[in-house]
């Protein structure tokens, strides 16, 4: 039993089927589809992630046509739309910015949002070792090439408008996990 290759996918956390997405990547490998798929199930029903959660998935293929596989946190410009309260092209929304304009931005998030993304993202194999600080400005990077930007929750236009209607309190970051 030797390693063949590696493959990296991204499956619904507890939601994965056989199909063509999945079995594109696995057919030429030789690899179960229906196996991977009841594993992956199994795997990811003890994450703290909702159904249907789009989770990242590095799947090493052995020669005798077994694998083994690790799940990871899910993308971060996922969680940034999630937390900005954009809709995906998966959601049937319109998606991110066409072309990132901080003049016009597509949507917000805080600065506590951002550190819990990173914290999550630092969990991760592979980043474990990366200081906090460096995690959450790699987030911050993601959501300005996304159209997004950082704001504190009252310096937020939509926060101004409603906060003089409404005295609402408190910050938006449950929102999005």
């Amino acid at each position: 039993m030797s390693f063949v290759r590696y493959v990296i996918l991204r499956v619904p956390c507890g939601a994965a089927r056989p199909g063509p997405a999945i079995g594109q990547a696995l057919g030429p490998l030789g690899i179960n589809m229906a196996e991977f798929c009841k594993q992956f199930n199994d795997a990811s029903s003890d994450l703290p992630y909702e159904a249907n959660t789009p989770l990242t998935v590095r799947l090493n293929a052995m020669s005798d046509r077994t694998f083994n596989f690790e799940i990871r946190s899910p993308p971060t410009s996922w969680m940034l739309m999630r937390c900005a309260g954009i809709k995906s092209k998966l959601d049937k929304g319109e998606g991110g910015a066409k072309s990132p304009n901080s003049s016009r931005p597509v949507g917000y998030v805080t600065p506590e949002q951002v550190y819990e993304i990173a914290k999550i993202k630092q969990g991760d194999d592979g980043r474990w070792h990366l200081p906090l600080g460096g995690v959450a400005r790699s987030v911050v990077g993601t959501a300005k090439s996304m159209g997004i930007l950082v704001r504190e929750y009252e310096d937020i236009p939509e926060f101004q408008q409603s906060s003089s209607s409404s005295s609402s309190s408190g910050s938006s970051s449950s929102s999005c996990q």
